[in-house]
């Protein structure tokens, strides 16, 4: 049997994406830290969609957790043809408003850990007769996002790097898509601790998680290089790229409280 694995499937973005392929038929092996959550959420989709929904809570800041899942896919014998690059937070504030390590633990998340996992994971993604890579990005892929310097700077480079193994792969059975969501109803700013000011102007535009799903997953069944979900963060990006760089800083700065 084949398997989908999401990391960060807990709650969020995650969480949608898994009930969209667990909709489709399609096997999980959900991956977060908090066991209750991912042990009701599996138990939720075995039950409404039929599917092997397995769990496995491990924290993704440990070096041990690739291990640990890859363990858990080889002891299940699981054949994965669907890897999810979801899990990731940011840190909002000054650079220096957070330790050195609290960065350092945000940027191996945010990046070393999908790197990690789809290099241990491709060799037999590539034995199948299609398979399927999703990096979860952002719409901050785009820009430098003073007061998210480094989740910014982090999700720009899972999207490059979506982007140059995606032409690596290009002759092979698996695609690599890289979804780029804006502001979703998720509980990335509680997390972040963004300010009042950026929360307010994210709730006038912000998107259901469920809505990304369906996009994302429909991109990345479509073989698509980049998707972004929603005209208004279509716009944003486009903008982006338009206007001069120090005008798109100097607005995220004044949204986010750099002065």
């Amino acid at each position: 049997m084949s398997y989908a694995i999401i990391t960060g499937a807990s709650k969020g973005i995650g969480k949608a994406i898994a009930i969209e392929l667990a909709k489709r038929k399609k096997n999980l092996l959900l991956i977060a830290r908090t066991e209750q959550l991912l042990a009701e959420l599996s138990e939720k989709l075995g039950k409404e969609y039929a599917v092997a929904a397995k769990y496995l809570a491990v924290d993704l800041s440990d070096p041990k957790a690739i291990e640990q899942i890859l363990e858990y896919c080889l002891a299940q014998q699981l054949t994965i043809d669907v890897l999810i690059n979801n899990a990731g937070y940011g840190l909002s504030g000054a650079f220096e408003q957070h330790t050195l390590n609290d960065q350092l633990q945000n940027m191996y998340v945010n990046m070393d850990v999908p790197v990690m996992l789809t290099y241990a994971l491709l060799p037999q993604m590539k034995r199948n007769q299609q398979s399927f890579i999703l990096n979860v990005c952002s719409g901050a892929s785009y820009q430098a996002v003073p007061g998210l310097t480094v989740y910014a700077a982090t999700k720009a480079f899972l999207l490059s790097f979506s982007r140059g193994l995606r032409y690596e792969l290009r002759h092979t059975t698996v695609s690599v898509t890289a979804v780029c969501p804006g502001a979703t109803d998720t509980d990335f700013p509680n997390r972040a601790n963004v300010g009042a000011k950026a929360k307010k102007l994210a709730e006038k535009v912000n998107m259901k998680a469920e809505e990304v799903a369906v996009i994302a997953v429909n991109g990345m069944y479509a073989r698509k290089a980049e998707v972004v979900p929603g005209f208004i963060n279509q716009l944003g990006a486009f903008l982006v790229w338009l206007f001069p760089k120090a005008l798109s800083e100097r607005s995220a700065a004044n949204i986010y409280g750099i002065k």
